[in-house]
C-alpha cells in the first residue's frame, strides 16, 4: 500500500523546503506554512526561479514558527519573518540588487494556481525513474528540482498519474484527509536548473518530454497531456471524509471542526 513518506513545507516561495513529520491541511487545502511567504518585486512580480536566477543561490537554513535562517554571499541572517519583517527585506534587497518586499498569506499562501491549492504529490519511485533519463541524476537533487510538498513510497513509477481521469478529478485519501487528485503538474524552467547552483541541463526539457511519453503507464489519461513535461500531482481538498474515517464513526459536524492533518506514514489510496 502506498504512503506517505516525507511532508516539504516551502515557508518561502522558490526557497528551500523544510521536512515536517505531521502537517495540518488548511481549509483552502494548502499546507500550513507553506508558500506563506513571498519575495515580490517593485512591479508586484514574484520574485522566484522563472524570473530570477539568484533564487537558486539563496539558501534557507532553518525555519520554525516564523522564525527563519537565510545564508548567501550577503551573509547570514537569522530573523522572524513577522517581527523582522524591514530587517528581512532590506536582506533580500541587498541581495538581489533591487528593492523587494516580503507579503504573507496565512490561508492559501501563494500557489502558482489558487484554482489547485491543494499540497502537489510525487512518488519517490517517479523520481528514480527521471534520475535514470539524465545519467543517474543524484536523487535529492532531482525531487528538490520538482519542488512537490508530498513524497509517497511503495508505490510503482508514475502512481500518481492513476489520481486524475480524463475529464474531471479523482478523490483520494491519505490518512483520514481526501484530496482530490486534478491533473499532472505542467512543468517551468525552473527543473531544469541544479537547485543548488541554477546551472542547466542542456537538453534538459526534450530528453524528459521523450522519455516522459515513452514511459506514460497504461493508467494514465493521455488526454492530459497536451505536452509530456509535466510530473507530479496537483491537487484540490474536498469536504469528504475518507472511508476509514465513515467506518470509525466520525460525523461530517465533528470532522469539520477538527484540524485535518497528514502524518508521515499515512497510506494513500483512491477513494472507492
Amino acid at each position: 500500500m502506498p504512503r506517505l513518506r516525507r511532508i516539504a513545507v516551502y515557508p518561502i516561495k522558490s526557497l528551500d523546503p523544510v521536512w515536517k513529520d505531521q502537517v495540518q491541511v488548511l481549509p483552502s487545502g494548502a499546507l500550513e506554512d507553506d508558500r506563506r511567504w513571498a519575495i515580490v518585486n517593485e512591479q508586484g512580480e514574484f520574485v522566484n526561479g522563472k524570473r530570477e536566477s539568484k533564487v537558486h543561490q539563496l539558501r534557507l537554513t532553518h525555519f520554525s514558527h516564523g522564525e527563519v535562517s537565510l545564508q548567501s554571499e550577503t551573509g547570514h541572517l537569522q530573523a522572524d519573518l513577522v517581527r523582522d519583517k524591514n530587517e528581512v527585506e532590506n536582506y533580500l534587497s541587498r541581495y538581489f540588487g533591487y528593492p523587494v518586499t516580503l507579503e504573507e498569506d496565512p490561508e492559501t499562501g501563494f500557489p502558482d494556481d489558487l484554482e489547485l491549492g491543494g499540497p502537489t504529490l510525487l512518488s519517490k519511485s517517479s523520481v528514480e525513474e527521471v534520475c535514470r533519463w539524465y545519467d543517474g541524476l543524484p536523487y535529492e537533487e532531482t525531487w528538490r528540482r520538482f519542488r512537490a510538498n508530498l513524497e509517497i513510497e511503495d508505490a510503482p513509477p508514475f502512481w500518481e498519474d492513476q489520481l486524475y481521469s480524463a475529464s474531471g478529478t479523482v478523490p483520494f485519501s491519505i490518512g483520514d484527509v481526501v484530496f482530490a487528485g486534478a491533473n499532472p503538474c505542467a512543468r517551468c524552467i525552473v527543473p531544469t536548473r541544479d537547485p543548488q547552483s541554477g546551472v542547466p541541463i542542456a537538453g534538459f526539457t526534450k530528453t524528459f518530454m521523450t522519455r516522459r511519453e515513452q514511459s506514460l503507464p497504461d493508467w494514465a489519461a493521455k488526454e492530459r497531456f497536451d505536452h509530456y513535461y509535466r510530473l507530479a500531482l496537483n491537487t484540490i481538498l474536498t469536504s469528504e471524509l475518507s472511508p476509514d474515517s465513515m467506518r470509525d464513526g466520525t460525523s461530517r459536524a465533528s470532522s469539520s471542526n477538527q484540524k485535518q492533518v497528514l502524518h508521515v506514514g499515512d497510506e494513500v489510496k483512491p477513494v472507492q
